[in-house]
């Protein structure tokens, strides 16, 4: 299938490359239309419910307000939490429903469900509603709104925020994809009829009357429609108040009264302002309006706030004259600066890659052709990430690594270079130009679809992370899966076709920059490889430590969620005494934005946002502020070089100036992503449930205690739940009832006289304003006000509130949070300088030792600690999963669980570079670390999958196994630098950035590149160790000889080497051959019969029931008989079975004798195969040499054409001898194969002994030849049958017994008696047998003396044919090793004197080159000669030692 897309590829050009050009378009476009963002939204799914009541307590909202919501919202399926938050005036509950939900259909539930929660709050508590479709990164855009200098006095706060929500918020809603604009700071401006109530009092009205009166004269009506003169007339009423003056003249009815009353009598009209629960500050300026613009959820952040900016153009165009608008926080900055460090990031990386490509392929064209791979992979992947709605962001593009995407190409393009070097100083066609590169891109397209599929799978558990760590980090995932997806395409189609028109065509002879650099390297390679390989033990035991030591470094890192991304700003959570007014936080936030613009230059804009804006999605209480400090660039700062500096030293002076105030330092985005992951803004939170508020408080500040003593917490933030000055007016019921006033009456007067209550509305135009009516300002500020307050009963008689309740100043709550309807309480505190885990277990334990806690009441720590432990649990299930599908591919590939595991082991050793780099960078183990392991992983084990396709395809040709070893990573040593240069290289620019959001890359890059480091130096050093320790032949089935035990024993000792000896081989052949094994069996079978043939024949046993002798017929007789054999026969018989043994044993040592006769020939035969082929790839050396060396002579005219032809047609013969001799060398390695019955892995020899075969060879008798003694132990077997045969005619001897029954009447001695059945009568017989027919007997004897005669003749015939050839061996034997010496040391001396002397007169110009070759020709001819005269020597050496014994 790959072969046939390549094929299709090259040979239709045209059609790929409009296709690649479709991709480019495709990708441009997807590209314009990519959602962009500084990272991923990782906001869980809720929905807030919230309610306004501004004159209700902390406890009231609690009771009437966010009981009763939760309650309702508790039945929707899908929900995973509940949190409620209530504070004076507000409520808001947070329903957090499962990342599968869809938040639309969550939406549609929690609104029908409100329905029913409105129906269980009592009136004048607020009507619940939901906040805005938006997220954690919702917040993409705020901006305050200010009067120029010489126009504050024009435009008060309240004509700033008329502006700004009736004006600008409007215009921003028509924006897609803006879910809302929260108004924040200033005042919201009303119509107020300030009451006095001495007037009132004068009037003897009262303040429902007043109520009453304004909202019945503040309405329009409609009456139809009149026909006239034969048209509509529509009739409607104009009764809306539309200024001060209509209101003042509306008219009070009172009955008692004569004179009309109107309001302007009894109140001031003014224009007024809400009840305020929060406000803005700009710099040191004092009070601002500011507006925060909140997106949609799901909307794209970079187009959206495009939009944004294009309306705010046209509306700051608009404005009225002297008001300005002022942005401090804007999205683009930092997506800008984030986007700006991945691109950044990328394209360094990318440069590097393609340097190292072009440096290691030493071919520029190829180098580009690898190049071009990554824009067009990286076009293929934005497509997709369009398409399956992946943003493009910090996360998703920051793993992205250049090296291992075109990893496959470089197979290819590799391979393609390799196989055109075979052509050197050829001009190719076209057509040879495609057939060469679809047979590279073939060869290996397994290998490089393979690799990039194993970077694909363990990229896929990633994506069933879920959670926060799912959001943050599947995007990643899926952008390399598209990513490597496309390049896996592009490496089958693109890459060929464009290899084969751009490669050049005519390939040059000469060694490249990269030829010379990988030479360089393979020199010191080598040596250092052949240390490791003979320091085994030394090596394997360094790597079991240095494992051993990275697992200790580990636990030593501490860890932490995520890094925290580096936003550009800071969010100050700044926070004064509980209880604290309005006016008191601003004065402070004013005074510390001050002090820090005069000390900190850095610092571009401080905007203060204290207490709950307009939409409260953020609710703090008063005395709370948010200080958003806007900073300039890193380039411009001056007090510190990071921000960590800075924080400390910005928290140090306010802490100084401001002393009663404390300081929080966080970033804005992360601040309130933790405020809606866990309902806190700090980053580790401890949250303690529990009933009782006093308790709850007391636990709190213990563990605030304990938080400050830990290292590394900073900003700790003990929340206060009581401390809240409150007014309570506590009722008298009897004093109501004395006077006939209901409560009900009572609290209307006391909400309408200083909360004020809604008597309607003004419009101005389309402006709606609050028509509030309260008393003035100056009789309610006090508490004498209070309880001065005049309450009217049914009788018209007036009381004051101090006759009818207890009026004082107490404490009450705070605010009340709760997790699924459990109070609790919080003690947050930031991380800095350390890791979140080691801070949290120290807390921890602390905890335990120093708080015990009461029944009901526990705690439980949140924030990003909580984060991690869910991520921890779910990489422990993600990356068993990436490990197990690795090994399985691996499996797969090699249908080997050992090799399998050979390469496996690449990634616990990989895994000691990761560990080691994020230690010595002191970084602490993130969750970007652990998808850098997962990554790694994948990366490990590729060079690993080269090197050991290249061995196992080397040993087919049977080299030896170091030699395989050795030439394998000599051959692969460039693909596997390549393949990891580029990929950790690729990483490096991630690894140093100093931008804007790297902390987040920095892990993941850290643990890549160390990781990779220590997986090059296995690949290279310790995988072929490993490799040749694994790959032992020996799969025997275990037998009780002792040399076997031996050999294992020996074996395991060192590390199961696959190399074997003369003697172990032979070991191999007795446990491995079927006929000796069947001899073996056969002499214990025959053993086994002859102990059984010597033995007493079975006792013979007998019963009878009938008639006797007597009219009884049911008598019964038992009868046992035993024949006694003749006791020598018993013996014969034994030693019968013995030589019978002795005969299949010796049978046995023969058949094993012949077995080794044709192992040694077939070791001696591979033995002088394997000289053979040395010396024709010596030849072969020789003349490639020379005919690279003719080519030049012949360019400088020193030799002729004819030379050239001559030399090469040498070398071409010379190729071909290599090839012939290798496939004889490999023929004399299946036939040792097959002698040894053997079908495991290829092994190799180890060195034969040194044997002086030119020795003269011992001559011995030949009475001990095996074949010479089964002749005497058949003639043994023969005379012992003959003696068993006499025996046999001898007579036989048995004993009987026997017991019957007669039952009935007997005469005994003259008187007649009765037998039952129950007297019994027995005997004994003595029996014997004697032969009488000795024919048969005189047959056997017979027989056997004729089988003795035989087996004498054979015997002496054996005998005189082993004599005649021992001697004749013997004499050949003799002549060879004379004729040797005599010839052999002449010929060394010839060979050394020729190998000196043509060198020589060569370079002296004595002989040509011709005269060299042929010198060169004789001399390897006399080598060939030696060698064949050795063989045959040893041969002979062979068949004389068999004969010998």
């Amino acid at each position: 299938m790959l072969n046939r897309i390549i094929y299709w590829s090259i040979h239709n050009k045209l059609i790929v490359a409009v296709l690649t050009l479709a991709l480019i378009v495709w990708g441009l476009f997807s590209l314009s239309k990519l959602p962009i963002d500084a990272v991923p939204d990782i906001t869980n799914n809720q929905v807030q419910v919230v309610t306004s009541a501004p004159s209700s307590s902390a406890l009231d909202i609690e009771r009437f307000v966010t009981f009763p919501v939760e309650q309702t919202m508790a039945t929707i399926p899908g929900i995973e939490e509940i949190r409620s938050f209530s504070r004076f005036g507000l409520s808001v509950v947070t329903i957090v429903f499962t990342e599968n939900t869809d938040i639309y259909w969550a939406r549609q539930q929690v609104q029908e469900r409100l329905s029913e929660a409105k129906n269980n709050i009592p009136s004048g508590f607020g009507e619940p509603s939901m906040a805005p479709l938006s997220t954690g990164l919702g917040e993409i855009y705020q901006y305050t709104l200010r009067a120029k200098a010489g126009y504050t006095q024009k435009y008060s706060p309240s004509d700033l925020r008329s502006i700004q929500d009736w004006v600008i918020r409007r215009q921003l809603l028509g924006v897609k994809g803006v879910a809302d604009v929260s108004g924040f700071g200033g005042e919201l401006k009303t119509y107020e009829i300030a009451i006095d109530p001495l007037l009132l009092k004068a009037h003897e009205i009262t303040l429902d009357e007043v109520f009453t009166a304004v909202s019945q004269n503040n309405e329009n009506t409609g009456g139809a429609y009149i026909e006239r003169h034969h048209m509509t007339t529509y009739i409607r009423t104009e009764g809306l108040v539309g200024s001060l003056a209509d209101i003042e003249n509306i008219q009070i009815n009172h009955p008692s009264g004569d004179a009309p009353v109107y309001i302007r009598d009894i109140a001031e009209v003014k224009y007024g302002a809400q009840v305020r629960y929060g406000a803005l500050t700009y710099n040191a300026e004092g009070e601002a309006v500011g507006g925060i613009v909140l997106m949609l959820k799901g909307a794209n952040s970079s187009e959206v706030i495009s939009l944004v900016k294009e309306r705010m153009a046209q509306i700051e165009g608009n404005l009225p004259e002297g008001v300005e608008l002022d942005v401090y926080l804007d999205r683009t900055n930092l997506v800008n600066r984030a986007i700006h460090t991945v691109s950044n990031n990328l394209i360094e990386g990318a440069l590097i890659v393609i340097f190292v490509l072009v440096l290691l392929l030493g071919n520029l064209r190829a180098g580009l052709i690898v190049a071009s791979v990554i824009p067009l992979a990286m076009l293929f992947a934005i497509s997709l990430m369009n398409v399956f709605g992946v943003s493009g962001n910090l996360m998703s593009l920051g793993a992205l690594d250049f090296g291992l995407i075109v990893d496959g190409a470089v197979i290819i393009v590799e391979s393609t270079l390799h196989l055109l070097q075979h052509r050197r100083g050829k001009q190719l066609t076209q057509l040879e130009m495609n057939t060469e590169v679809y047979s590279s891109a073939s060869k290996f397209s397994k290998s490089a679809v393979f690799g990039q599929v194993i970077i694909l799978v363990v990229y896929l558990p990633i994506l069933a992370l879920v959670g926060i760590e799912g959001k943050m980090f599947k995007p990643m995932a899926q952008t390399v899966i598209f990513a490597i997806l496309g390049a896996l395409i592009l490496s089958l189609t693109y890459v060929p076709m464009i290899s084969s028109m751009v490669l050049s065509k005519k390939v040059h002879a000469g060694k490249t920059i990269s030829d010379r650099l990988v030479d360089q390297i393979k020199r010191r390679y080598t040596p250092a490889l052949s240390w490791v390989l003979r320091k085994q033990r030394w090596i394997l035991g360094s790597i079991v430590v240095l494992f051993t030591i990275s697992i200790l470094l580990f636990n030593q890192l501490g860890a932490e969620f995520i890094p925290s991304l580096d936003e550009g700003d800071f969010a100050v959570e700044t926070r004064l005494m509980t209880g604290s007014g309005l006016n008191k936080t601003i004065d402070v936030t004013t005074k510390a934005s001050r002090i820090l613009l005069q000390k900190f230059p850095e610092i571009k804009q401080v905007v203060g946002k204290i207490g709950t804006a307009e939409i409260p999605t953020d609710p703090m209480p008063m005395e709370a502020c948010d200080l958003m400090l806007i900073l300039k660039d890193k380039e411009e700062w001056v007090s510190a070089t990071n921000k960590e500096q800075l924080a400390a030293k910005m928290q140090a002076v306010l802490e100084e100036e401001l002393p009663s105030v404390s300081f929080g330092f966080q970033q804005p985005i992360q601040m309130r992503f933790n405020e809606l992951m866990t309902g806190a803004k700090q980053d580790v939170v401890v949250k303690v449930y529990g009933e009782d508020f006093d308790k709850l408080s007391a636990y709190a500040k213990q563990i605030g205690t304990i938080s400050k003593s830990i290292t590394g917490v900073q900003d700790v933030y003990v929340e206060e739940l009581s401390g809240l000055p409150q007014l309570i007016v506590r009722y008298d019921r009897d004093a109501l009832a004395r006077y006939q006033v209901t409560i009900e009456e009572v609290n209307r007067a006391v909400n309408l006289g200083f909360a004020g209550q809604i008597a309607g509305y003004v419009f101005e135009g389309e402006r709606k304003f609050q028509l509030v009516v309260k008393l003035r300002q100056a009789d309610r500020s006090a508490i004498t006000d209070i309880k001065q307050l005049y309450v009217s009963n049914a009788a018209g008689q007036e009381i004051a509130l101090a006759e009818l309740a207890s009026i004082q100043i107490e404490n009450g709550p705070n605010q009340i949070q709760r997790d699924d309807a459990k109070r609790r309480i919080i003690v947050g505190f930031n991380v800095r300088g350390r890791d979140v885990e080691s801070i949290v277990k120290e807390l921890q334990q602390k905890m335990d030792q120093q708080i015990d806690f009461e029944t009901g009441y526990f705690p439980q720590i949140g924030g990003t600690f909580e984060n991690l432990i869910h991520a921890r649990a779910r990489l422990l299930i993600a990356v068993p999963i990436s490990l197990l599908l690795i090994f399985f591919l691996l499996y797969l590939t090699f249908q080997s669980v050992k090799q399998a595991a050979l390469i496996y082991s690449a990634i616990p050793l990989a895994s000691i570079g990761g560990v080691i780099a994020l230690y010595m960078r002191g970084m602490p183990f993130s969750i970007s670390a652990g998808v850098g392991f997962i990554a790694l992983f994948g990366v490990a084990v590729l060079n690993g999958i080269v090197l050991i396709a290249e061995f196992n395809t080397l040993r087919k040709t049977g080299a030896p196994i170091l030699q395989v070893v050795l030439r394998g990573t000599a051959n692969r040593l460039r693909p596997v630098l390549l393949t990891a240069t580029v990929a950790s290289l690729g990483f490096l620019p991630m690894a140093l950035s100093l931008g804007s959001g790297a902390e987040v890359q920095k892990p993941l890059a850290t643990v890549v590149i160390g990781g990779l480091i220590s997986a090059t130096i296995l690949t290279l050093f310790i995988l072929p160790l490993l490799y040749v320790l694994f790959e032992k032949p020996l799969r025997l089935r275990r037998k009780k000889a002792p040399t076997l035990i031996v050999l294992l024993a020996l074996s395991s000792s060192a590390f199961g080497q696959q190399k074997f000896t003369d003697a172990q081989l032979y070991q191999m052949l007795l446990d491995q051959n079927g006929q000796i094994k069947a001899e073996v069996l056969e002499a214990q079978r025959q053993q086994s019969l002859g102990e059984g043939a010597a033995g007493w024949q079975a006792l013979s046993a007998s019963f009878m029931v009938g008639q006797f002798n007597s009219a009884y017929n049911k008598d019964n007789n038992i009868t046992l008989s035993q024949a006694i054999p003749y006791n020598g026969a018993l013996r014969l018989q034994n030693q019968l079975g013995a030589v019978s043994s002795q005969l299949s044993e010796q049978d046995a040592a023969l058949l094993k004798k012949e077995f080794k006769r044709a192992l040694d020939e077939q070791l001696e035969i591979i033995r002088m195969r394997s000289g053979e082929l040395a010396l024709a790839q010596q030849q072969d050396s020789l003349f490639q040499m020379l005919d690279q060396k003719i080519q030049l002579r012949v360019a400088l005219g020193e030799s002729s054409k004819m030379d050239q032809v001559l030399v090469h047609s040498k070398a071409m013969r010379a190729s071909a001898k290599v090839q012939q001799q290798s496939q004889n060398l490999m023929n004399a390695w299946a036939a040792l194969h097959a002698l040894l019955a053997y079908k495991g892995p290829v092994f190799t020899l180890a060195q034969a002994e040194a044997i002086d075969f030119l020795s003269a060879p011992k001559y011995t008798a030949l009475s001990t030849h095996p074949s010479l003694l089964r002749y005497e132990i058949e003639a043994k077997q023969l005379e012992l049958q003959n003696e068993l045969n006499k025996a046999q005619q001898l007579p036989q001897l048995g004993l009987a017994y026997f017991n019957q029954s007669l039952v009935g009447i007997q005469n005994i001695n003259g008187s007649d008696q009765y037998f039952g059945p129950n007297q019994r009568f027995q005997g004994g017989m003595v029996q014997t047998q004697i032969p009488i027919d000795f024919k048969a007997y005189k047959s056997r004897s017979s027989a056997i003396n004729l089988a003795l005669t035989q087996n004498e003749l054979l015997q002496n015939q054996q005998k005189v044919s082993l004599a005649a050839q021992s001697n004749q061996l013997y004499t050949e034997l003799l002549n060879l090793i004379e004729t040797y010496k005599e010839v052999a040391k002449p010929i060394q001396a010839e060979l050394l004197q020729l190998q000196t002397d043509a060198e020589l007169q060569l370079k002296s110009g004595e002989i040509s080159l011709i005269d060299f070759i042929q010198l060169q020709e004789y001399q390897l001819a006399l080598q060939s000669e030696l060698l064949q005269w050795q063989h045959q020597i040893k041969l002979v050496h062979i068949s004389y030692e068999w004969i010998q014994n």
